[in-house]
């Protein structure tokens, strides 16, 4: 095949599988059309439903053990933020089929209030990508994606665990699927008493004990693609979550409190893919509401309700067989309404409009720019803009480099919280260089990515005059360090070898004091790897953090200690549809915090069982 036609089997959202004879034999509609543009470029780090099921207990631990970015969670299950490549909660994007879910409420996402299960593939992008997936996308991004095949028939699972804590997660899925239709179903539940205990901690005198710590959630996922012409589909999902969270207390006698969130999002999405061109027109609705209870016995203290109404065209184009064009607009309404939380009723209309421009001289050299100016309702954007280039030297060496110009415009707490909220803020801004290189020596994959990224007019919460706390642009930031990723897959008879390692190396500096910035690790690794033999499966997985200030000045008696955790699992699968497995986390029954005062558990256990039909 030539270029051309390589090429737009990789942009196509709706891309087919060919052999040499032309032959479709089978094709998959993806949601997030940009994604396989985008992996053109940078690196991505795709975890598959298998990955998911090693770390069950939430999203949290899974990007904790399977990314480079630092998760601060508020005891298990408990209030939890990422940060990626040194950067805040607020700068990383998360991305469900290719629609930006940060909370107009904060600006970001609480990881365990998303749902870890119900997904096709998920997907971790480092680096800067306001010009595709808007505001936030700074650090990087976090992409939650569905697929929908076709000509697969029926197909369905179950996979049920109990853990210790007297946790259990349960998620079931179906689906079918024939040559112009494709239909699929998930739903999950999980609750956990999550009382834990760590007695060495010197929280209090007993200890730490994760009293109130209950959660649970409820997800439910539908997804439906139909061709109604030979090169059209009309596609649609949603997804359905409910989620409670009990806040941790220290003493019996302390005030019991907890937080509870619903979200629905819903996405009809019209795709045509033609010879030389490509478009994709999406509709979607998305809410999220929330409530918090002073008293867990009496009714809410606040809370608030968030509706998003969002418009997207993604127009694709081949002018020549080596030079693309790809344009992107976008509007959207967003409306909120509080109670008893400083928010009333307010509106924001925001669109944007953005343009990229490829260029494929060989098979191994590649090019892309891009620009986009947003418009946000009373407040001045900035203009974005990347470059992106990728150059295969060799068989067993290529280089990438990526330049943005990335942005978050306040949030509307930010906005409008009273008292406190400052409708004089400034989007905060970004220009960070990265670099990929890549060496491949027989089955070993190493990757190597130095980045830096200069940030100013950082949004910061500080207490006034007036005896409140108020939003304010007072700070500027730089962060630089360098990823590595090692990868190894081997296959021989029966047997089967993997293994994905990482390492971060990551100072991310405010630009007043000099001193490194709270709960940004310096050092984290992880790594993972799985054997497979005939029917049997074996994995272990490792994280090492390194010293973590919590505040400020540095000040080491405050920080959280370096801590080392290994986990492991083994499972067996019985005429390709029965697989029981036991999976022991924290073996080397570690102490350690990931948010200050909050221990996380020691050594404990889960069994699980998977059945496919």
């Amino acid at each position: 095949m030539d270029i051309k036609r390589s090429l737009l089997f990789l942009f196509s959202s709706y891309g087919s599988f060919l052999f040499a004879q032309e032959k479709t034999v089978d094709t998959i509609y993806v949601f997030d059309n940009q994604m396989n543009k985008v992996k053109l470029f940078h690196k991505v780090n795709t975890l598959t439903p298998k990955d998911i099921e090693k770390n069950s207990t939430n999203l949290s631990d899974l990007l904790r053990y399977q990314s480079s970015i630092y998760i601060k969670e508020n005891g298990r299950g408990a209030v939890s933020s990422p940060s990626f490549r040194g950067t805040t909660a607020q700068q990383t994007a998360f991305v469900w089929n290719g629609i930006n879910i940060n909370s107009t409420f904060l600006g970001q996402a609480d990881i365990n209030n998303i749902s870890l299960f119900g997904y096709d593939q998920m997907e971790v992008k480092a680096g800067g990508g306001s010009v595709i997936y808007g505001s936030g996308a700074i650090g990087g991004s976090i992409h939650l994606n569905n697929t929908l095949d076709f000509n697969k028939g029926f197909h369905g699972s179950l996979f049920s665990e109990a853990a210790s804590f007297d946790t259990y997660n349960n998620f079931l899925k179906a689906s079918f699927s024939n040559d112009k239709f494709s239909f699929k179903v998930s739903g999950n539940y999980s609750i956990s008493q999550n009382e834990y205990k760590v007695p060495e901690s010197k929280v209090t005198e007993e200890g730490y004990i994760n009293r109130n710590g209950r959660y649970y959630n409820t997800g439910f996922n539908i997804g439906a693609s139909y061709k109604i012409a030979k090169q059209q589909t009309l596609s649609w999902q949603s997804q359905i979550f409910d989620a409670s969270q009990h806040y941790p207390i220290f003493l019996n006698n302390d005030s019991k409190t907890k937080y509870k969130a619903q979200t629905l999002r819903s996405l009809l999405s019209w795709d045509i893919n033609k010879s030389n061109f490509s478009n994709s027109l999406k509709a979607a609705y998305t809410e999220d509401n929330f409530q918090y209870f002073g008293d867990i016995d009496k009714p809410k203290s606040n809370g608030a309700e968030g509706k998003n109404y969002i418009f997207k065209n993604d127009f694709n184009y081949f002018i020549t067989s080596k030079i693309n064009v790809n344009v992107i607009g976008e509007f959207q309404v967003n409306k909120a309404e509080g109670y008893e939380s400083g928010i009333k009723h307010v509106s924001r209309n925001v669109g944007s409009l953005a343009g990229l421009l490829r260029y494929f001289p060989t098979e191994n050299l590649r090019f892309e720019a891009g620009i986009k100016k947003d418009f946000v309702e009373d407040i001045s954007s900035p203009i974005q803009y990347s470059f992106s280039g990728k150059w295969s030297i060799s068989q067993w060496y290529s280089v990438g480099i990526n330049m943005s110009r990335n942005f978050r415009y306040p949030s509307f707490n930010d906005l409008y919280w009273q008292p406190g909220g400052n409708l004089d803020l400034r989007p905060e801004t970004s220009v960070q260089a990265d670099m990929d290189h890549e060496f491949k020596f027989g089955d070993f994959k190493l990757t190597v990515s130095p980045y830096y990224m200069d940030i100013k007019d950082l949004i910061s919460w500080l207490p006034t005059q007036y005896g409140y706390w108020s939003a304010f642009n007072v700070k500027r930031a730089e962060s630089y360090g360098v990823e590595s990723q090692f990868n190894y897959h081997k296959n021989f008879g029966k047997h089967a070898l993997v293994l994905n390692a990482a390492y971060t190396y990551s100072k991310s500096i405010d630009k007043d004091t000099k001193m490194q910035r709270m709960y940004v690790p310096i050092h984290k690794a992880v790594g993972n790897i799985d054997y497979h033999y005939d029917f049997l499966k074996i994995y272990a997985q490792g994280v090492f953090n390194g010293l973590t200030y919590t505040t400020s000045d540095e000040k080491r008696s405050e920080a959280l200690d370096p801590y080392f955790i290994l986990n492991a699992g083994v499972s067996a699968t019985i005429s390709k549809k029965y697989t029981l497995g036991v999976k022991v986390n924290n073996i080397t029954d570690t102490i350690y915090e990931t948010v200050a005062f909050y221990s996380m558990p020691k050594r404990n256990y889960s069994i699980f069982a998977t059945i496919n039909f």
